[in-house]
């Protein structure tokens, strides 16, 4: 691991204007490339004290053996400058987006001399007209077969045209008339390139000119009494019209825009986009890329833009492209895409009407890409048998953790204290042998003596159940909030309708967190005789993973499949931990000091905050008037004064959609009130609010 200060140039080297740098590895290979509107600035950021960095960034630095930089004038020529270094160089630090797979186009072959149309794969070239991608070739082939109808253009092969013309025969498509058999000079060249633009034309979006020429020579003939071309004309437009409502249209106002959405998560983030050509969707295609540098959805979004536009030109680049965040600076990435095309084009977020639906749409296109990504690589045995291989050697254990169990506490500022236990088996879920905890040792907020406690309870019943000396009392699981796929309640009882025990070990403990709960678990293991169990604990922020008794922590590389498996681990339990406590929240927020006045039932609560407004009125009212409440007698209400007298005020309540105090009501005193109480909640907690 090199020093970053050992190859940091000195700051009077480093010009103050625009341009590109690379970072080197003591190999000389290119590891990063950047741009920057002030390179002092930028390369400067790279040098500060490494505990200040992005842990992806220090991984970065402390790889590089050196670095260099190219000056450019504008800010332009550094993003054009950047792209073509990228993929020369295909740097391991930078974000690279992978298909996956290569979308087939609609390919009109305009540099011959008798334009082709064909399905195209891979990289485009010169002289060819494109339409697409789309999402399958049958697709292509479909569309194609409706329009030869009125544009018959060529579609063979070079050996097949060339063996027509030397027999003087034309293909099967030229006898049907959906080729107009330029191989047999039925029409010349240039009415055969004719034919090419005007089916370009109609891909294009330029539909209702040749639509309304057909209707045109289609009412012409019948009039002249010509009812076999007026026949065949008419199932011409029929062919077109079919065509058109393949793709139907999204947006009204006829635009060409490119839609591009992003979907991310610490780890990986999927792009999708919709390429809407007359106002229809022409084509669609997505990525996804590990996030292997410090990138924020901007930033995404710009290197999309590069991948996406970096080697069109003209019509490919559409006049409008929607995006979920912007790039900072915007002008230089606008100013590129306006050269690349020749013309303006607008780069901006759409905030209403139908474009901002449609990009709602391509963003659950991206998160479902997302979703899929992640579900295909969990799913994969062999990517699971080498997942469980890696971290067996990372962690030095003696055999695969077929078993692992995985640990996490969640609160809110000390308040409902709750664990959770998930269960993967073969790298898979085990969601029957899930757990919950609640924390009943003492209250607060201590997250080391909250997973020790949990800990203990867990293989304290293990070896309860080893030994075969006494049944699982439920005390500790909740069943009220479970999600979809999650225990329900007769899937956590064995056949004998008893409670399922806790009689399986797992192989490897992995807890949520750093050296301190990893040590709070092993106490826990060591205090029960417990000493064939393997702990680690995998660390939110920087992903390292902690071993007991270890001052460094154990860092596997950000590609490797163990990494991403104990990842995956974590935040299972953090979601179930999380899903708990806000479930416990929820029920003490809609709880009132209403609920412990004796035979007091849900109707007559419901007419004593209808009739009052809110818990905080009622509290004020004397006597005579809580008995004006229909069904309330003086005994009751007497009652009620007291048990509202005894109650100790609620903490103030908030409106979560807008921040206002709310002075005049106090949580819980109506049916699904959304109030919860002001909190900046603990790190981990916040967190698990945005899951």
């Amino acid at each position: 691991m090199a020093d970053p200060s050992s190859y940091r140039p000195k700051p009077g080297e480093i010009p103050d204007s625009p341009g590109v740098y690379k970072f080197r590895d003591e190999h000389h290979r290119v590891i990063y490339v950047g741009k920057a509107k002030s390179l002092r600035q930028r390369l400067a950021s790279y040098f500060q004290d490494l505990a200040g960095l992005h842990p992806r960034t220090r991984t970065m630095v402390t790889t590089a053996a050196s670095v260099e930089w190219t000056v450019v004038s504008t800010e332009v020529e550094a993003l054009q400058l950047e792209y073509s270094w990228i993929k020369e160089y295909d740097p391991r630090f930078n974000v690279k987006y992978r298909d996956d797979k290569s979308y087939p186009y609609l390919a009109v072959t305009m540099n011959e001399d008798f334009p082709r149309v064909q399905v195209m794969r891979g990289h485009k070239r010169k002289g060819v007209r494109y339409f697409g991608p789309y999402g399958h070739a049958w697709a292509i082939r479909d569309t194609v077969d409706l329009l030869l109808r009125v544009f018959p253009v060529r579609t063979c092969s070079a050996g097949v045209f060339k063996n027509a013309a030397r027999t003087g025969r034309p293909c099967l498509l030229g006898y049907i008339g959906k080729c107009s058999a330029p191989c047999v000079e039925r029409v010349s060249a240039e009415e055969h390139r004719e034919l090419a633009e005007e089916f370009c034309d109609f891909m294009a979006g330029r539909t209702g000119t040749y639509i309304r020429r057909l209707e045109r020579q289609m009412t012409d003939a019948a009039e002249e009494m010509e009812y076999e071309k007026a026949a065949r004309l008419r199932d011409d437009i029929g062919a077109l019209k079919k065509a058109m409502e393949k793709n139907a249209v999204v947006l009204a106002d006829a635009t060409d825009a490119d839609l591009i959405a992003v979907a991310e998560d610490e780890l990986e983030a999927a792009v999708q986009i919709f390429h809407v050509r007359g106002g229809r969707v022409r084509g669609q295609r997505g990525w996804v890329t590990d996030k292997v540098e410090a990138v924020t959805t901007a930033d995404l979004v710009e290197h999309a833009l590069q991948q996406l536009y970096g080697e069109e030109t003209g019509d490919s680049v559409p006049k409008e492209v929607l995006v979920p965040a912007l790039p900072d600076p915007v002008e230089p990435v606008q100013e590129w895409l306006t050269g690349r095309r020749g013309s303006i084009v607008s780069l901006r977020i759409p905030q209403r009407g139908d474009k901002k639906s449609l990009m709602e749409t391509v963003q659950r296109n991206a998160q479902q890409s997302l979703a899929l990504h992640k579900t295909k690589r969990a799913s994969d045995l062999t990517t699971r048998s080498r997942a469980l291989e890696e971290i067996a050697e990372a962690l030095d254990l003696d055999s695969a953790p077929l078993r692992i169990e995985c640990y996490d506490i969640s609160h809110l500022q000390g308040d409902d204290v709750v664990a959770s236990m998930v269960v993967f088996e073969d790298g898979l879920q085990r969601k029957s042998e899930y757990r919950r905890f609640q924390i009943k040792s003492f209250e607060g907020q201590d997250d080391v003596r909250s997973m020790h406690e949990v800990i203990t309870r867990r293989f304290r019943r293990y070896l309860s159940e080893k030994e075969r000396t006494g049944e699982w009392v439920d005390g500790d699981l909740k069943d009220g909030d479970l999600k979809d796929g999650d225990p329900k309640d007769g899937e956590l009882k064995d056949d004998e309708g008893r409670p399922k025990r806790f009689a399986y070990p797992p192989q490897l403990v992995v807890v949520d967190g750093g050296q301190p709960q990893v040590a709070a678990a092993k106490r826990a293991l060591d205090e029960l005789g417990i000493d064939d169990i393997a702990v680690c604990g995998l660390a939110k922020r920087l992903e390292e993973v902690w071993l007991p008794d270890d001052g460094d922590p154990v860092v596997l590389p950000r590609t490797s499949e163990g990494l991403y498996l104990l990842q995956r681990v974590r935040d299972e339990a953090h979601r179930f931990a999380i899903t708990y406590q806000r479930t416990k929240r929820a029920k003490r927020f809609r709880a009132s000091p209403l609920d412990d006045v004796a035979g007091l039932g849900e109707t007559r609560k419901q007419a004593l905050i209808k009739h009052f407004g809110s818990v905080k009125k009622l509290r004020s009212a004397t006597i005579d008037q809580i008995c004006e409440v229909p069904g309330i007698g003086r005994k009751t209400a007497e009652t009620i004064a007291v048990a509202l007298a005894q109650a100790a005020p609620a903490a103030p309540a908030v409106n979560t959609a807008t921040g206002e105090i709310m002075e005049d009501e106090e949580p819980g005193t109506t049916a699904g009130s959304s109030q919860e109480p002001v909190s900046a909640g603990t790190s981990d907690e916040r967190r698990g609010q945005e899951t």
